[in-house]
């Protein structure tokens, strides 16, 4: 009878220990909101949406965007990525997704977004952030990278390049 319950006890110990361990990584890994905030007058022929996640290095690097167009006639959206849901892509210009691997897979809602666009792929620029700085979604060409905020400007620089790319944005 003691058998079992020793057991019991270090299935129960393990359970403890992986509870432990998933809340202290949820808390150490995950993404904070995004502040929403928007730039110039929705007026403007040319929008540019950028749905990211909050850290510093994204921020960083969506401020770097920002400051790079503001002075242009664009209106710029920020958003967080939870509201990609209520996005019409066709309503923008171009696209800026920046978001982190969570969990060995993209968050939900970016993963849903992408495949609910296949037709606006053209516009859409991709920032994918991991631990190895591989990871991304197959069928997308994102730039890839890990967080490293000493780098901000070299993967602001590639989105806004990618951004150059896109007709629609630069057209006037």
């Amino acid at each position: 009878m003691k058998h079992p319950r020793k057991v019991l006890w270090i299935i129960l110990s393990v359970i403890v220990i992986f509870f432990l361990f998933s809340i202290w990584y949820k808390l150490e890994y995950s993404m904070a909101v995004a502040e929403s905030y928007q730039v110039n007058t929705p007026d403007f022929e040319r929008k540019l949406l950028i749905a990211t996640q909050g850290s510093d290095f994204k921020d960083r690097v969506t401020q770097k965007i920002v400051n790079h167009y503001k002075s242009d006639s664009i209106f710029i959206e920020v958003v967080d990525i939870s509201l990609l849901d209520n996005v019409s892509p066709k309503e923008y210009s171009g696209i800026v997704i920046l978001h982190t691997w969570e969990n060995w897979k993209p968050p939900f809602v970016v993963r849903q977004f992408i495949e609910r666009t296949t037709d606006q792929h053209n516009k859409i620029v991709v920032l994918t952030t991991s631990g190895e700085g591989t990871y991304k979604i197959k069928e997308v060409d994102a730039i890839t990278g890990e967080s490293n905020t000493e780098k901000a400007q070299d993967f602001a620089d590639q989105v806004i390049e990618r951004l150059q790319g896109i007709s629609q944005l630069n057209s006037q």
